[in-house]
């Protein structure tokens, strides 16, 4: 009999999306402690200002929140401590290697539960300016007019 794939969504980062253009995303894991993982499965964490950064040929998150979990006491770990990636190391220097380019930078896209491990999903992305953003707003405004448009019509 085959084994159940499953995927369940921890956290999100959406303004990721609002502020970058995505070129590329890479899923790896990430290192943890106990009392995080359960602090994690309740849905305790925050990705809005973190991003990651190759040192010393490791890759690495800073600024991610987890929350302490409740019943962790001494257990519990600083909650924007610096976290390891687990990657492989040609996807590791690839990663620095478009890093490095002007305008570009690793930011976490999302952290999800995979098979009973934590998987972050990373991009390498460029900053968008202003008139950018407003363009972007602009399309998604437009279609979703049109499509209520749509919908009014069928009706």
């Amino acid at each position: 009999m085959p084994v159940k794939r499953s995927v369940k969504p921890v956290a999100q980062n959406r303004k990721a999306r609002h502020d970058y253009f995505i070129e590329e995303t890479l899923e790896c894991g990430i290192e943890l402690f106990g009392t995080e993982v359960k602090s994690l499965r309740n849905g305790a964490c925050n990705l809005k200002d973190s991003y990651a950064q190759v040192k010393n040929g490791e890759l690495f998150i800073i600024g991610m929140h987890i929350s302490p979990y409740e019943k962790g006491n001494i257990f519990n770990r600083d909650p924007f401590r610096t976290r390891k990636l687990l990657a492989h190391k040609s996807e590791i220097r690839k990663l620095q290697v478009a890093s490095q380019k002007d305008g570009m930078s690793l930011v976490p896209l999302e952290l999800y539960l995979k098979d009973g491990r934590m998987k972050l999903e990373i991009a390498i992305a460029k900053g968008k300016k202003l008139y950018d953003k407003r363009h972007t707003l602009a399309d998604r405004d437009a279609d979703r007019e049109m499509e209520r448009r749509i919908k009014e019509d069928r009706s």
